[in-house]
């Protein structure tokens, strides 16, 4: 990920040195060379300090006297990523007022979202607001709508929704190219851009000779009408979503349970917390909220998980999160979703079996990026348990790609176009595809072929 501005590496003040800010420093500090990363307890520095090439300053990040050690005023960007809410708040009021160029702040609480057009944070000096629980939520919601897949991001509103999934040896264009796996319909509707071989670490872009096997993990672009053509060529028939359980009552667990009973689904969530059970019940009239333990493989087979269509475990243990749901998959859940805080579980977890996780840390990254992203960058999503980076970039008048066909166009081997979004349309662009001002162009790129595709965005 190149940090740049006008040539420059940003200028970027991280507060708070605990999971979500820890593992944004960590990415940022390969590429940028002016990072600081802020924290009260001296603790969680130590990583920081010992591992990465970043500075560290000790301190309340919502203190005046620690925002100008940290020469707040002078820098492109404050990410406020502390546990707590009102911290972040005052951390990003302050360094606006300093002369912060651009503020982000971690908020815990998910109604925030809805009063964004009630309260204007901009004139209070904060101008993004992002909710790792909300983002969590959102993604559980997309993987629902799209059970077949693991992993998934929308552009534009779903005008291109990128989708990631693992071939199963059953699928028909396993063994076939993705010349072959295309011609199997007369229309293309999707684009496969990254392919993870399974019991190997390194990413592949694929092109038109690249053959799918068994246990790839496969991540594709897709148009909103390409979605019944991508189910049909991974072997799997798209079912209607009635029955849900949810383990652990939490924010994303309560906030998920609301928006899926809003969409006539059944869903039954468990909560060991007796006091929480009893006041979610209250709170959510259409869900049956049951308190006991999650761990109980008993009181799971009671409850019926063999009859559910999805069981999403959002517990704040990320083992009980994934005991229970190779449970649920023992019990041959179609549908099984996992919490999980470390991202080292990825790799571990897939090979046993549980291939649709959800990680705040790497949402929330993802989120923040595209704030980080200059020149004509938009939009960015990072492709879980992967090396590379789906970016959408807006073509300019200036731009080097203006007016040429996509077959036409100096593009390494390590980078690929995975749709060009025209107008509020979607479409999966090939080779005599002609790009034009104003179109947003999805990119997949490795690192190292990342600066090579922004100068032909310029």
């Amino acid at each position: 990920m190149h940090v740049q501005t006008n040539g420059f590496f940003m200028k970027i003040i991280i507060a708070g040195a605990s999971d979500v800010g820890l593992h944004l420093a960590k990415l940022l500090s390969f590429e940028s060379q002016n990072i600081t990363l802020i924290d009260n307890v001296k603790q969680d520095l130590n990583y920081a300090e010992t591992h990465l090439d970043i500075r560290t300053i000790q301190g309340d990040p919502s203190a005046l006297s620690t925002l100008k050690k940290a020469d707040a005023g002078d820098s492109d960007m404050m990410i406020a990523v502390t546990p707590s809410e009102t911290t972040n708040l005052m951390c990003c009021l302050l360094s606006k007022q300093l002369g912060c160029k651009r503020t982000i702040a971690r908020v815990t609480n998910i109604e925030f979202d809805k009063y964004k057009e009630d309260v204007d944070f901009n004139a209070l000096g904060i101008d993004e607001l992002i909710s790792p629980e909300e983002l969590a939520a959102k993604e559980i919601e997309l993987l629902i709508n799209e059970s077949a897949f693991n992993n998934s991001y929308e552009f534009e509103g779903g005008a291109l929704t990128m989708m990631g999934t693992t071939l199963q040896e059953s699928a028909p264009f396993v063994g076939k190219s993705v010349k072959e796996a295309a011609a199997v319909l007369s229309e293309v509707h999707f684009m496969p851009i990254a392919i993870k071989r399974a019991g190997t670490q390194s990413t592949l872009i694929p092109r038109g000779d690249t053959v799918f096997e068994a246990g790839d993990q496969v991540y594709f672009t897709s148009s909103k009408s390409g979605m019944d053509s991508l189910y049909e060529l991974i072997g799997y028939t798209k079912q209607e979503i009635e029955n849900v359980m949810i383990l652990g009552g939490g924010r994303i667990g309560n906030k998920t349970a609301e928006d899926l009973c809003g969409k006539g689904i059944r869903v039954k969530l468990v909560e060991v917390d007796k006091e929480k059970a009893i006041k979610l019940s209250e709170n959510l009239p259409n869900t049956l909220v049951i308190h006991g333990d999650g761990r109980n493989a008993d009181l799971l087979v009671e409850e019926n998980i063999g009859g559910m269509d999805v069981f999403i475990a959002v517990t704040d243990d990320s083992e009980t999160n994934i005991m229970s749901c190779l449970m649920a998959k023992s019990k041959n859940v179609p549908k099984i979703i996992a919490l999980v805080e470390n991202v080292d579980y990825f790799e571990l977890t897939k090979s046993i079996g549980v291939d649709t996780l959800i990680n705040k840390k790497l949402l929330t990254a993802n989120s923040i990026f595209r704030y980080i992203r200059k020149g004509k960058v938009v939009d960015l999503a990072k492709l879980n348990n992967m090396d590379a980076e789906l970016l959408e970039f807006v073509v300019s008048d200036q731009s080097k790609v203006l007016g040429k066909k996509i077959k036409d166009l100096d593009i390494s081997r390590t980078a690929t176009i995975g749709g060009v979004i025209r107008g509020n349309e979607g479409v999966i662009a090939l080779g005599d595809f002609e790009i034009m001002a104003g179109d947003r162009v999805l990119m997949c790129c490795l690192p190292k072929s990342i600066s090579r595709i922004e100068r032909l965005f310029r």
